[in-house]
């Protein structure tokens, strides 16, 4: 009798294996549901607010954000802001930096008015990071903007650093430190600088070896990262793909992995 009830209770045991098999799908699912809540819940939000508007000349306005000191992103991270009408959130990237909040760069949504209210995620992705070594930066806009570089520039001169901008069109206020050049002039500029730092539209990917005057596989004279701009609507939550930015080894996410990258790598994966 021994024997048998043993064997009895030893043949329970995979069959109650089996049937907690057959719901650990939706368990999972149910798993993964509470810990995006869990994600969601532990996030920085924060409260903000739109103080004024500012033209930027091309059509496009640029934002004075009122928030907490803890919303304002570094150079190249972004927060997420969200409005009451909003369906997808609007990336921010600091201009400049206020004593209440910090100005965003242009590109704010055109619904967006003095008093409109904001919940903001972030910061959030991966910044530029300029060595304390360099001597002389290059900043380079391939877009319409290079607001999004103008945190750089005070970092720098702040530091004795001597600083170079390079972009078509109207720049934003500058130090009269900073010396100004047209886009076409990076090329040859290149020898000079320490450091590079770029702000690249995603769409603009192709087109950057030509920017930098590089042949096919041709290396840089020195180091670099960039800032890859475009959409970025999960803010690194849902792996999307949207903002994806091909690399030597297959892809990274402007999201969460950037949207500063390093430029060696981006170029490795354009030859």
């Amino acid at each position: 009798m021994c024997g048998v009830s043993g064997y009895a209770a030893h043949t329970t045991q995979p069959n109650s294996f089996n049937n907690n098999f057959l719901v650990l799908p939706a368990f999972t699912q149910q798993l993964r549901v509470s810990l995006f809540r869990v994600t969601l819940a532990v996030m920085q939000w924060h409260t903000g607010r739109v103080k004024e508007l500012r033209s930027d000349g091309s059509g496009d306005s640029a934002a004075w954000i009122a928030c907490p000191p803890g919303a304002v992103p570094g150079a190249g991270r972004y927060l997420l802001a969200v409005d009451g009408e909003a369906v997808l959130p609007h990336p921010l990237f600091l201009s400049e930096i206020a004593q209440d909040g910090f100005l965003a760069a242009s590109g704010v949504p055109a619904n967006w008015a003095p008093g409109t209210l904001l919940r903001l995620r972030g910061p959030l992705g991966q910044g530029f990071s300029v060595p304390e070594a360099a001597r002389r930066l290059a900043l380079a806009a391939l877009g319409l903007t290079s607001a999004r570089l103008l945190p750089l520039a005070d970092l720098a001169l702040r530091r004795g650093v001597s600083v170079a901008l390079f972009c078509d069109g109207s720049p934003p206020p500058l130090p009269a430190a900073v010396e100004i050049n047209p886009l076409n002039a990076l090329p040859e500029a290149l020898s000079w600088a320490d450091f590079l730092a770029l702000d690249l539209p995603l769409e603009m990917l192709p087109g950057l070896r030509a920017s930098l005057g590089l042949d096919h596989l041709a290396r840089l004279s020195c180091p670099g990262q960039v800032l890859v701009f475009g959409p970025m609507p999960c803010g690194g939550l849902a792996d999307c793909g949207v903002c994806a930015v091909p690399v030597r080894r297959g892809y990274l996410l402007a999201c969460k992995d950037g949207p500063v990258v390093d430029l060696k790598e981006l170029l490795e994966g354009h030859p």
